[in-house]
């Protein structure tokens, strides 16, 4: 394994130092008139953005399949890894632009060391009307034994946590790791908790797990969690994904109802997962079918890679490098650093929203698969 500066797919270039106190001009704000930090982020399709799901690191405890090779990773170097203060700089800014929600996501996220230091300052930072930001996590559970307490008392908010099978042999073979005990100690911790709701998340593939659908879903509910089952995508580090292996949400449904009624849950606003209610509930199961039924007319998410790359979509090829911007402090600047970074993050995150395409053409002929694998663009 090595340890690289990795520049994966087209990086949007950084405005030049004479603009940067001004870098709010860029992408919108350049056509839809002045616009400064605080403005809603609206894309050109009417979408108001709302989500920020930011990557703390590419490494990960397990080496899940569908995910990333078992060997041959060619990590992010250290110094391009965003540090807490740049973590904190991006999600200021983007609360002040009407960001609401932070979903830390890896790799594991777990496994970064300072992550109850993550989490407290950024569940200190509150939005334009004094309201606090929500500080979500998806983790594959691992450490949560030992870290949940601490992460509660920082401000975690919301848990997601991934489960693809619950039988040994096939998790071992699944993740090239045996940790099935220490995921399902994660679980348990995070059930005997007050942090609702709890979600779990199962990638459906054929004949691998689709026979444990129903299993998967009786596990969730008698751990008081919502089981959300997610249609496999083409965002491996290898680029194997095989549609043919890919279970559709109709399967999933078509399994499940051979054992409950379902009953559609209304109101899906930009969430990813459409709900239904089992036997009327007040369990419920959520798919999330980026392939065959994409929700990308309400989506409301962006995204910031561990080395600062902001991304307008999980499929796109262009990214945004907010990382210049936040290391500009020795160069000499027009403005006060603070307020000239401020700027510029504001500029990069307008940038990104104006330049999000209307949907991620999974389904076109001509679709491409990102270079970057899903551990290095964050779940």
């Amino acid at each position: 394994m090595s340890a690289i500066p990795v520049t994966i797919g087209r990086r949007m270039p950084l405005p030049a130092a004479s603009e940067k106190p001004d870098a709010s001009a860029q992408g919108a704000a350049a056509t839809a008139g002045r616009m400064t930090v605080g403005d809603a982020l609206v894309d050109t399709h009417g979408r108001v953005h709302r989500d920020l799901r930011i990557s703390l690191t590419d490494r990960c405890s397990l080496r899940c399949t569908y995910c990333m090779p078992e060997q041959g990773n060619e990590w992010l170097a250290k110094t391009s890894i965003l540090t807490l203060d740049e973590i904190e700089s991006i999600a200021r800014v983007a609360a002040a632009d009407g960001i609401t929600t932070f979903r830390l996501t890896g790799g594991e996220p777990l496994l970064r060391t300072d992550i109850v230091d993550v989490v407290r300052r950024l569940a200190a930072i509150t939005g334009p009307t004094g309201a606090p930001v929500e500080i979500a996590m998806t983790t594959n559970g691992i450490r949560l034994p030992e870290l949940l307490p601490a992460l509660i008392e920082a401000g975690l908010d919301r848990l997601n946590i991934s489960i693809d099978t619950l039988r040994r042999d096939r998790f071992h073979e699944l993740t090239r790791r045996d940790r099935l005990d220490d995921v399902l100690e994660g679980i348990a911790a995070a059930a005997a908790s007050a942090l609702r709701p709890l979600k779990l998340n199962a990638v459906a593939m054929r004949d691998v797990n689709d026979d444990e659908l129903v299993e998967l879903v009786e596990f969730a509910i008698a751990h008081d969690a919502q089981m959300r089952f997610i249609e496999q995508m083409p965002l491996d580090a290898g680029h194997t994904w095989d549609r043919s292996r890919m279970v559709t949400q109709d399967e999933i449904l078509a399994a499940l109802a051979q054992r409950w009624t379902l009953t559609p849950v209304p109101g899906r606003g930009g969430a990813p997962a459409a709900r239904w209610t089992l036997d009327g509930g007040p369990h419920s199961v959520g798919v999330i079918a980026s392939v065959t039924a994409p929700f990308c007319g309400d989506c409301d998410r962006l995204r910031l890679t561990a080395d600062g790359q902001l991304r307008n979509c999980l499929f796109s090829t262009t990214e945004y490098d907010v990382l210049p911007i936040l290391r500009q402090a020795q160069e000499p600047v027009a403005e006060p650093v603070e307020a000239s970074i401020d700027a510029g993050i504001d500029g990069m995150l307008r940038s990104c929203v104006h330049g999000k395409l209307p949907g991620h053409a999974i389904n076109d002929p001509a679709f491409l698969q990102p270079a970057r694998g899903m551990n290095a663009i964050g779940g």
